[in-house]
């Protein structure tokens, strides 16, 4: 009788135990469902923003890449595919560098930008999370992105991003995150990077001739010769193509323990910039400006010094 009664006191705590695994099972049922219908609404959203990216309008392009922007911030596993969506996109429709750097670039082009929809395309990679993007890069090499802008105080965030042998002349990257990006051979010329992070930034190569970096982070970057074209046996026919820097403003720029072996800095302004433990091995800085330029711990053999400004640098070797 004893045990009767037990299990009957028991049976009230068994039926609700039985009907919370019940709704536990239905809840967790109804979680999987929901989330296999918002990946089906998020699927349908991607791919019609893709459509519209192939419209001959521009107003329906540019809604399609804010489209894409909007499901890159709601589904973070789905921004590596928009990432290289978007930069193939730019690809297109900037153009090719090896075509635009052709063309002459007149003084004075404030003018000139990328159409609409390419600006729009890279302004929305520049706001997204990198830390988001899963091994995926910002892949713009060589395309023709002169005159890029971005308005007002919007974040620019493409560290890693390719940019190899892109023309960017003109461009305004003030205060870019380009950590580690690759700018080898591409064409700086006028370009405008006044406080930029390019931290182990590659600019190999690069063409760098009147370009603006003052007060950069350039500390670990690559600036050493790209090598020249070698013909079958392996004798090189080309010379090697050095980083151009002449006329450059580096003022109070962070260049420590950056590599500019064989570097072009003529008439360049390095003035109070940090060169510390960089490689200046055989660089030209003739008539650069390296007033107040700390030089100490830098290779400099081979370097040129002729009439260049040397009044309060630390450690330059002696004049004569």
């Amino acid at each position: 009788m004893q045990t009767v009664a037990l299990i009957a006191a028991s049976l009230p705590g068994l039926a609700a135990l039985g009907a919370l695994l019940f709704t536990w099972m239905q809840v967790g049922q109804a979680g999987k469902e929901l989330r296999i219908f918002e990946h089906g609404q998020i699927t349908s959203r991607f791919n019609a923003a893709v459509d519209n990216l192939g419209s001959q309008s521009m107003d329906v392009r540019l809604g399609g890449i804010y489209a894409l922007e909007r499901i890159m911030q709601d589904s973070s596993r789905d921004q590596p595919t928009i990432v290289s969506v978007l930069a193939a996109f730019a690809q297109r429709h900037a153009g090719s560098s090896t075509k635009s750097l052709k063309e002459p670039l007149a003084a004075g082009r404030d003018d000139l930008r990328p159409k609409a929809d390419v600006q729009a395309a890279i302004a929305t990679l520049a706001r997204r999370r990198p830390e988001r993007d899963s091994g995926s890069i910002v892949d713009l090499t060589y395309t023709d992105l002169r005159g890029l802008r971005f308005t007002g105080k919007a974040s620019i965030n493409l560290p890693e991003a390719d940019l190899s042998e892109s023309d960017l002349r003109w461009a305004t990257l003030s205060g870019a995150n380009l950590r580690k990006a690759s700018l080898s051979y591409a064409n700086l010329e006028s370009a405008v990077l006044d406080g930029a992070y390019l931290r182990a930034a590659d600019l190999m190569g690069a063409r760098l001739v009147g370009a603006g970096f003052t007060g950069a982070n350039l500390r670990e970057a690559d600036m050493t010769c790209g090598g020249g074209i070698l013909s079958e046996t392996g004798q090189e026919v080309e010379p090697a193509f050095c980083v151009n820097l002449q006329y450059a403003w580096l003022d109070d720029t962070d260049l420590r323990n950056a590599k500019m072996s064989n570097a072009d800095l003529r008439e360049a302004n390095l003035a109070g910039a940090d060169l510390r433990h960089a490689d200046l091995t055989n660089a030209d800085l003739t008539k650069a400006d390296l007033t107040n330029a700390d030089f100490r711990g830098a290779k400099l053999t081979g370097v040129k010094l002729q009439d260049a400004k040397r009044t309060g640098a630390r450690g330059l070797p002696r004049e004569g």
